[in-house]
């Protein structure tokens, strides 16, 4: 199992799991592929290059068992310098996918945080005064900075890594039963040993990360208003600095604690995973060493099916939590969306009449007067 398909199934389970529960608008999806529809043509090169990754990565495995059953065994050294040409070719095209695959990401991503970034900030400029007397400007910075960056996950991080781990492990999958299906069933065997630690590990993860981002967003405030002319005022006039020094250093150090503990924790998940890829492998050296020897497999088979073995268990994990991975995104686009959908309170009319030169007057009729409800004119946090 690699380091990014670890650190990745590593990020997924730390993510919070209460998004789960979450209820989306009506409607949500169909508007966040309208949005799509001005990256159709990128979309769809994306995807086909999540194929032709996924191909790759059983062609190296297939091409190795190529060179030590046809090349290697008969001595066939013809086979052995044409594969291991075709082996070199492979690495420079994967190279090049990866190359143009990240181009295409990042393309359609930094156009979508383009899109949403102008249109929420063309929509704020339109709204009344009373909407920025009662909302809270880190509660709208957020939405334009954090949340819109989530939403463009949904079709970065989220399609690359749901998409591409779902047809990598159809095509892994479907390439290990037709070298052996005992090998590979007994490998699924140990895919709970994978996903149960992992969810239990990610919970913890989140619980503690949860309590760090609310540790630091504790100390931040503090800084924030001990650091302003009010603040420091307040503090001379009082003449309590080491009572203030000792609060700050409490707060220090939990964040401190707080960050040794998922440290910690990442390394523990991390050692899990490798352990369970290291037992796999084992018995996939056990099992198919036992039958190359009875001649029901060939070495160069035994040796593919350990390579492809690799690649199985991290898309495994992954999809094992891929509803809170969804789930994530969509939510940070609703959240984008519940900016798009506040109603200026006073718009311009659709026909405006052109004043006369002179003197005018002004009649009022039937006026009335109350005050608007805070989710009129404001937005929550």
């Amino acid at each position: 199992m690699s380091m990014m398909r670890t650190h990745l199934a590593m990020r997924s389970f730390s993510r919070d799991e209460s998004v789960k529960q979450h209820k989306l608008a009506p409607g949500t999806v169909r508007r966040i592929l309208g949005y799509a529809r001005n990256y159709r043509s990128l979309i769809i090169g994306f995807l086909v290059l999540l194929v032709v990754d996924s191909l790759l990565v059983v062609a190296q495995p297939l091409l190795f068992r190529r060179i030590i059953d046809d090349g290697i065994t008969p001595g066939n050294s013809a086979v052995v310098t044409m594969s291991a040409l075709m082996v070199a070719g492979l690495a420079v095209i994967n190279a090049l996918v990866g190359l143009v695959s990240r181009w295409q990401s990042a393309r359609i991503g930094e156009g979508l945080i383009y899109d949403l970034r102008s249109e929420v900030y063309a929509h704020v400029q339109r709204q009344p005064i009373a909407f920025f007397t009662r909302t809270q400007t880190g509660a709208l910075v957020s939405r334009l900075n954090n949340d819109v960056i989530g939403a463009q996950q949904a079709f970065t991080s989220t399609l690359s890594g749901v998409l591409g781990n779902l047809i990598s492990l159809v095509v892994v999958l479907i390439t290990m039963f037709a070298l052996s299906w005992q090998v590979t069933l007994a490998s699924l065997v140990l895919v709970p040993l994978f996903i149960l630690p992992a969810k239990w590990m990610g919970r913890r993860l989140a619980g503690l990360t949860r309590q760090q981002m609310q540790m630091n967003s504790d100390m931040s405030t503090q800084m924030t208003e001990r650091f302003n002319i009010g603040g420091a005022l307040l503090t001379k006039l009082f003449g309590r600095p080491e009572q203030e020094d000792a609060e700050f250093s409490g707060r220090a150090a939990r964040v401190r604690d707080i960050g040794v503990s998922i440290a910690m924790a990442n390394r523990y998940f991390f050692t899990a995973l490798t352990l369970v890829a290291a037992l796999a492998t084992a018995l996939v050296y056990g099992l198919g060493g036992n039958l190359v020897i009875t001649g029901a497999l060939t070495l160069g088979t035994l040796l593919a099916l350990t390579g492809l073995l690799a690649q199985l268990y991290g898309p495994l994990t992954a999809l094992s939590n891929v509803r809170v991975d969804v789930m994530t995104a969509l939510v940070s686009f609703e959240r984008v969306f519940e900016v798009l959908d506040l109603k200026p309170l006073i718009t311009q009319s659709d026909q405006p009449v052109d004043l006369q030169p002179g003197p005018v007057s002004v009649r009022f009729r039937d006026v009335d007067f109350h005050y608007p409800a805070a989710a009129e004119v404001s937005l929550a946090s």
